[in-house]
Order: structure tokens, then C-alpha cells, then sequence
């Protein structure tokens, strides 16, 4: 199964001391981490700052390098939310986010969403 992994997704390692890809394979069994190259460029930006998010951003670079990262094939407007859905939309993966508005646009269009639970564990919610 291939899963996107979001931006801030990456960070929760650092953040909520998660084992990410730990999580995900107790949930999905074998799985394809896939990152788009937009989140890659808001990691970069991140990383080069100071403190918690800067180390963050650190740690999710390290971490998407075990991910294949990958070009929506037709250009989205809106950022890299906006690039998120379009691609599951067209793939059919599933998305690990712990974005708030980004994981209700998700379920709406029907796409399932992998996001933390009392910052401890990784749930799959689908609607």
C-alpha cells in the first residue's frame, strides 16, 4: 500500500518522540512511503531554523530519505495541501497528517488519513 506522508507528519518523530515508520507498519503491514517533492522544499525552509521546529525539520529530512519522493504529474495551485489531495485523490493512497483542516478535506473527498492519537500512536480514520 503507498501512503503520503505530509510535511508535518515527518516532524512528529522529533516532536511527540513517535517511531513513524514503526507505526505505520503495525497498522498496514508492508507499505511504500511516498513524500512530494513540496514537502521536501518546506522541509529545507524549516530546517534552517533555530529550536524545536528547526530540528524538527532536521530530523523529517533524515527521515524522508527513506521515502520516495515523488511529482505530481499535473501542476496544482494552492500549495503543497492543495498538491496532497490532488494526488491521493488520483493515487488512491492513504495520507499520514496531523494537519487539522488538511485531515477533514481528506475524509471528505473520501480519502483515507493516518494521523496521531493522544500523542502517542498512529490511527487510520476513513469515512
Amino acid at each position: 500500500m503507498k501512503v503520503l506522508i505530509d510535511t508535518n507528519a515527518l516532524m512528529m518523530p522529533a516532536q511527540f518522540r513517535i517511531d513513524l515508520f514503526g507505526e505505520l507498519q503495525y497498522l498496514l503491514g508492508s507499505f511504500t512511503p511516498l513524500v512530494l517533492e513540496e514537502g521536501i522544499r518546506e522541509l529545507r525552509g524549516l530546517s534552517s531554523g533555530f529550536g524545536r521546529d528547526g530540528a524538527a525539520a532536521r530530523c523529517g529530512l533524515a527521515l524522508a530519505e527513506k521515502c520516495t519522493t515523488v511529482r505530481p504529474e499535473c501542476p496544482v495551485r494552492g500549495g503543497a495541501d492543495a498538491q496532497i489531495i490532488a494526488f491521493a485523490a488520483e493515487t488512491g493512497c492513504h495520507v499520514v497528517t496531523n494537519d487539522r483542516r488538511l485531515r477533514e478535506e481528506l475524509l471528505a473527498r473520501g480519502i483515507g488519513v493516518i494521523s496521531m492519537r493522544k500523542q502517542k500512536r498512529l490511527e487510520l480514520i476513513q469515512r
